[in-house]
Order: structure tokens, then sequence, then C-alpha cells
């Protein structure tokens, strides 16, 4: 009886924060770009899904979460083609940027959770199996698919203790777990926490984020106009995703050090924020996009990656990696710069995420709380070059010592499923 009042909380939870992100979509891109994406949704996928076609659903909250079930839709697709992907999304940063992926079938927002639409997506798409990643729990989806018998994995989940399934009033949260048939997680601590409240069927398999950054390095580009750049330079630092105060730090030792050559990726690239960037260096820069003769960029001591899509390939190129956001809610991707074998710092707002505090620990990253603390690793980086290699290889021994996680996934998953 309680977990009925619970779902009906939470449905109820769900209506309102449904007619919220409609009042905010008024004055809010983001919210606006939401709403319209599930206007006609259940008509679109009506005329989109074909009714003797077999399919894999996978959902992921946005962009990060994306790359970490990237991987196994892309192994679905490569050795199971019968099957077709469609691919949902709860935000419109996830969304606006993967629409196009050509991986996937059918790419669609996620219906709000609500009984009646978990329903309608069922009845319409069907799927043979549903893939959630990392942080997602939808009740009402769950327990449609369960209702369905539909098998229901999470991949590439952690667990922290300040989550609902580990509070007093967490009860129907929890009551939500045993509904996946698989719960693929990526540490022991979270196995831990689960065995806490009697969840014992959890598998740690590590995080596919893994497997999807050596694949991005496998498949890098060559950037003969970056590598001309860098020839010749004693020590090159690649700036990625960074943010106005990373800038501050990164181009006052920029600027001071006449040995160093700087690759700067901004994670916003408007007009606005390339000029501000500009304003504060005090060497000769060039901007990617506006080189016109081969050569040019041979004289300048700073790149500025003034476009989207580059970065990954980028990193190759240096000898130590800048990762942004660690000054505002948190840091971008740390891992696509260490498969390179290279060391890695960032600002102090890491704790939330594990593959930076275990880099970390392996000294293959560095973190720093202002401009002291980064000229004083930059100092030892550039002036000890066993320290430089030696932090390097360990970045990159510990990004291929956890991968893995896919085929560990797919082998449970496909080799015990009779599909």
């Amino acid at each position: 009886m309680l977990d009925k009042v619970m779902r009906a909380i939470y449905s109820a939870g769900i209506s309102l924060y449904a007619t919220a992100v409609k009042l905010a979509s008024l004055n809010n891109a983001k919210a606006k770009k939401m709403i319209d994406g599930h206007k006609g949704l259940f008509d679109n996928l009506k005329g989109l899904v074909k009714p003797n076609d077999r399919y894999i659903w996978f959902h992921a909250a946005s962009l990060g979460e994306f790359e970490q079930g990237r991987p196994i839709i892309e192994k679905i697709k490569s050795q199971k083609p019968e099957y077709k992907i469609i691919l949902t999304f709860f935000s419109p940063s996830g969304y606006e940027v993967r629409k196009n992926y050509q991986g996937a079938d059918i790419i669609c927002y996620l219906p709000f959770d609500k009984v009646s639409n978990a329903k309608e997506f069922l009845d319409i798409v069907k799927p043979e199996m549903a893939f959630f990643v990392k942080y997602e729990f939808w009740a009402n989806y769950l327990l449609e698919l369960n209702r369905r018998n539909i098998p229901a994995y999470l991949v590439s989940g952690i667990f922290r203790e300040k989550q609902s399934f580990f509070k007093w009033y967490g009860s129907f949260f929890r009551s939500l777990l045993p509904l996946y048939k698989g719960l693929f997680i990526q540490d022991e601590s979270s196995d831990i926490l689960l065995k806490s409240i009697g969840v014992n069927s959890a598998v740690v398999t590590g995080d596919t984020r893994f497997d999807r950054v050596i694949d991005i390095m496998q498949a890098s580009k060559e950037l003969p106009i970056v590598e001309r750049f860098v020839t010749d330079s004693p020590f090159t630092l690649v700036a990625g995703s960074s943010w106005p105060k990373d800038e501050d730090i990164i181009i006052e030792h920029f600027n001071n050090n006449p040995g160093v050559k700087l690759i700067i990726a901004p994670h916003e690239t408007h007009e606005e924020h390339i000029k501000d960037i500009i304003s504060k260096l005090k060497r000769p820069y060039v901007r990617y996009t506006q080189i016109k003769d081969p050569g040019e960029e041979i004289n300048a001591d700073c790149m500025i990656i003034d476009c989207i899509g580059l970065l990954s390939s980028v990193y190759r190129y240096g000898d130590v990696a800048y990762i942004g956001g660690g000054f505002g809610v948190g840091i971008h991707n740390t891992l696509e710069a260490a498969v390179y074998s290279m060391p890695v710092i960032w600002g102090p707002n890491y704790q939330r995420f594990k593959e930076a505090r275990d880099l970390k620990s392996e000294e293959g990253g560095f973190a720093i709380n202002g401009s002291l603390e980064y000229e004083n690793i930059m100092k030892k980086l550039m002036s000890d070059a066993g320290y430089l290699d030696l932090s390097g290889q360990k970045a990159g021994d510990f990004v291929r010592g956890n991968a893995g996680a896919t085929d560990k996934i797919w082998d449970s998953v496909f080799k015990k499923a009779d599909i």
C-alpha cells in the first residue's frame, strides 16, 4: 500500500516538473527546446517505428551518459545487425548534439515519466530489451517494462550514500532496483552500498567510458596544421574545454614562460569568448579557422581552436593537458587526454568524478586550487623529463587498465540471452 502511495506521489511530482518546464520554456531556451522536442513525439514515433523490426532501447540523460552507452550501442550494431536501436535523451544538451548520430535508427526525447507515457511509448516501440545509463531510474518506465517482461539493464551505474536508495524514506526507490535484470556498476564501493540494502545481484564491470576513449583515440584524425604548430616546440600544453577562470591561470603562466606553446580549445567558441582569450594573450597567436597560408601557424606561440569537434584529436599533440571546468560546476572529460599517456591537470571541483579521483591517486593527474599550485606542477613537469614521462605513463596505464567494461556487459547480456 505504501509503495502505491509513493508511486502516486512520484507521478504527481513528474507532472509538476513537466508543468514547470512548460512555464520555463517561455523564457528559457533550453526548456523551450525540450518542450518543442516533445511536441508530436508519439505521432513521429508511430511513423518511424516499423512493426516488423526488432528494437533495443537505450536511454541516456545527456551527452556524457550517451558516451558511456555508445560502446555497447556500436557493438550491438556490429555484432547484432538484425536489431534496430532507438535512443532517447532527457536533456536538450544531449539530444541537440547527437540527434543525427548514425549509430541509432531512431533518436528522440524521452517522454516525461508518467504512467500513460510509459505505456504509450512501449506500445509503439515494443523493445526487446532496454538499457539505462548511469543514473537513470525512471519508476514508471521500469515498472511497465517489468510488467511486460522486457528485460532492463543499468550500465556504468554508480551509487553514493546521498542517493534516495540509502535514506530512511527510500523504500519506494529501493523497490525499483530489483526491476533491473542486470545492474552493471562501476566500482566496489557501489556494490558495498547496494549490499547494505539487500541488493546482491549487481556486477562490477567498470566504466564503459574507458572503452570509449580508447575507441576515440584509435579513430583520431591527423591534423597537419596542429602538427606543424608543435614542430620544434620543447613543451606544449593543450587546454581542453576551458572556461574564463581556467584561462586566467593558464594564460598568465603561458605569457611568462616562453618555453611553452599553448593550444587552447575553449568550452565556448562564440566570438565574444574568443576575443576575451585574445585580450589576455601577450605572445603571438593564431586562430585555427583563420589560417590561410600553410606555415602561418609556425610563427605563433598559441593556437586557439575556435571550432568544435577537434579536441579529442588535438590532445595527441600535447605534452600535458589541462581540463577545464574545475573552477565551475565540475571538470570535463579527463580520460580523453589521459588515454594519450599524458599528465592531466584540472581545477578544484572534481570530487564528483570518480575517474579524476582515481587518476589523481595513480599520480597521472593533478588537482590545483589556483595559480601558485599550477605554476608549481608545471615547473616540475617542464624541468624533469623523467617525471613528465612517468606521470604520462601512469595516466595511460590507468585508462588501459580499466578498459573492458563493454565486453563484460556484452558477455553477461548477449551470451546468456536467447536472442
